[in-house]
């Protein structure tokens, strides 16, 4: 195989599909990148068995072939070479040979017959959505996964197509977070948990443009979305998620409407009494037209008052701190309406047409902090 191609489309390629090598692996084979020439176009691809990435990138082959080269060595080779055109040639002996002006590279590499390709899927049953679209859903929901393994399809997300809407879940046993798009087309309903891991990657590698689309396609174990020229293949979390609608009340003794800058920046602020991983609850007071946080830590305390306009009964209650500023740092309303039932049911931010729902637990405080 000979093939050669700019550095930059080399370094773009390489640093797309490098997502999906694992960290750790028995099988050396995983912790290479494919370079497949054998067709008329340069792809290159990875694969830990339950993330596999394949991309397209430009370049000259000059020699048909495939050759499989480990990833940590070609990146790092790839990244620090001159902005020139780069050679690669791999001889019978599984040899790379790596070119760009007068460096030159001979690595060793092995046999690209032995990769584990990605699976291929039927792209019968697929939705489009727009790039910009499925980075702000991702966005605005993936910090609600758990991020351990105790319970697997909380490190999921759940993708919910009913008609043309399209519903994204996520929660880890605290609160939960719905997002809600509408499709340009109407679908089959369709459920199916999506890990984490892969969305987050997804998230990283698309542009964000909103002409750009993707399309997911699914299968009864795998997601693919393709973009651009990339492909994105993950097994799917299997399973029953968990049944989240009879957690969301539309029952509430508190409303309460608030400039969400002044309430996320007044949190923010007393967040900084807090040490990293110190469970210190933010007290909520709220009467007539005003709403007090109060905070208490070993470094001292803080308390301030933000206007605002409540409907119902007047409430003190308590939250982790860091679960508000999630929330409300992705949602992008000027105002934001809080609902409430009591000091020991969950509070609901969410807009009128219920586009985004965030469910938060409160915590139990003592009421004299």
């Amino acid at each position: 195989m000979k093939i050669v191609c700019t550095k930059s489309n080399l370094v773009k390629g390489v640093s797309i599909v490098s997502k999906a090598v694992p960290s750790k692996t028995t099988m050396p084979i995983l912790e290479c990148i494919l370079i497949d020439a054998s067709t008329d176009v340069v792809k290159l691809t990875a694969n830990d068995m339950e993330l596999g990435i394949e991309t397209t990138i430009e370049g000259e082959i000059l020699d048909r072939g495939i050759i499989a080269i480990n990833a940590k060595i070609f990146s790092e080779i790839v990244r620090k070479l001159p902005d020139s055109d780069v050679v690669i040639d791999t001889d019978s002996d599984n040899q790379a040979m790596i070119t760009c002006e007068k460096a030159k590279f001979n690595i060793a590499a092995q046999s690209g017959e032995d990769f584990s390709y990605l699976p291929a899927v039927e792209k019968d049953d697929f939705i489009t959505v727009s790039e910009f679209t499925l980075k702000e859903v991702i966005r605005q929901t993936i910090f609600s996964i758990a991020d351990n393994d105790t319970n697997k399809m909380m490190t999921g997300e759940l993708f919910e197509i009913e008609d043309n809407v399209l519903k994204v879940v996520s929660l880890d046993g605290h609160r939960i977070s719905i997002r809600k798009i509408e499709l340009k087309d109407s679908y089959q309903p369709k459920k199916v948990i999506v890990p984490g891991k892969t969305l987050q990657e997804i998230s990283k590698i698309i542009g964000g443009e909103a002409e750009a689309e993707v399309d997911i396609s699914f299968t009864r174990n795998h997601i693919v979305f393709e973009f651009d020229r990339t492909v994105v293949v993950s097994r799917l979390i299997e399973g029953e998620y968990f049944r989240i609608d009879q957690m969301l009340s539309s029952d509430y003794e508190t409303k309460v409407r608030i400039n969400k800058r002044e309430l996320l920046d007044c949190i923010d602020r007393a967040t900084l009494l807090i040490k990293e991983g110190d469970k210190k609850p933010i007290i909520i007071d709220i009467r007539d037209e005003s709403m007090e946080l109060k905070i208490k830590s070993q470094f001292g305390s803080m308390d301030e008052v933000i206007l605002c306009t409540k409907e119902g009964k007047d409430l003190l209650i308590g939250f982790n701190p860091k679960f508000l500023i999630d929330a409300l740092r992705v949602i992008d309303d000027d105002e934001v309406e809080l609902y409430f039932m009591n000091a020991k049911a969950p509070c609901f931010i969410k807009d009128e047409a219920q586009s985004y729902i965030y469910l938060i637990l409160p915590v139990n405080f003592n009421a004299a902090v």
